[in-house]
């Protein structure tokens, strides 16, 4: 016999919504189990039970927005703290990026519930997404999370001569932090000074600590891909809206 599971556990994990949009969605009387409208918060389902959503749920979920920033270093991603200012605070009509050829136009109410989707070290630059949407939040820091996200990195060796081959190995595949093993990555050299990092998981300051690990000190950390979203041309402290067209 298969166990009932939370409504809202069960529709984030078809990825109809996020658990929050489903529980608000719930509480609207906007889902249907089997046809019939389900409007108790809690409220269990068996697998093989039918969930549907009403169109005013499909409605409001399309004006949801995705924000792509070029975060500047000195900015937080999420909550300010210790007086540095949270990116969000960079979106407004005048840090649109000219070349955003989306056809959305900005409005305040697109800051609401606005949140990272992942985050960049206050001292790391590049390629940040903000978002209305639980899903895409989900496929971008969900557990299970397989999307590569890429990122330039300038270092210094503390040592004489040249990082040997058999760190560079360590760091694609062999090293540890916080007693668990890390996911395997794909580091290569793109210059004398610079590597490239592609990683499928975000741990607090991974790539700083992952470099600390084996003699080299980071200089500078750009992300420049998150899936197959590109930070291309956006300028520094400038946004765009994720377009239609776009896919992680």
């Amino acid at each position: 016999m298969t166990e009932p599971v939370r409504l809202s556990k069960r529709m984030s994990e078809l990825g109809l919504c996020s658990r929050r949009e489903a529980d608000e969605w719930i509480e609207r009387g906007w889902v249907r189990v089997d046809g019939k409208i389900v409007s108790e918060l809690g409220s269990k389902v068996l697998p093989n039970q039918r969930i549907t959503v009403e169109r005013q749920a499909s409605a409001q979920q399309a004006r949801r927005v995705t924000i792509l920033i070029n975060k500047p270093m000195g900015y937080v991603s999420g909550q300010a703290e210790d007086g540095y200012k949270p990116a969000v605070t960079l979106v407004g009509p005048t840090t649109r990026w000219k070349e955003d050829k989306a056809p959305i136009q900005f409005h305040p109410s697109q800051l609401r519930s606005l949140v990272p989707a992942g985050r960049l070290d206050i001292d790391s630059v590049g390629l940040l997404v903000l978002t209305q949407d639980g899903r895409i939040a989900k496929q971008l820091i969900g557990e299970d999370t397989s999307i590569e996200k890429e990122y330039l990195v300038r270092v210094q060796y503390s040592k004489p001569g040249r990082l040997p081959d058999a760190d560079l190995k360590l760091l694609n595949h062999g090293l540890s932090l916080d007693g668990k093993k890390l996911l395997p990555a794909r580091v290569r050299w793109q210059n004398e000074d610079q590597l490239s990092f592609v990683l499928r998981e975000g741990k607090k300051r991974q790539i700083r600590r992952m470099c600390e690990a084996v003699g080299l000190k980071v200089l500078g950390l750009k992300r420049v891909r998150i899936g197959r979203v590109m930070l291309g041309d956006l300028p520094p402290g400038e946004w765009r809206y994720l377009g239609a067209d776009e896919k992680f």
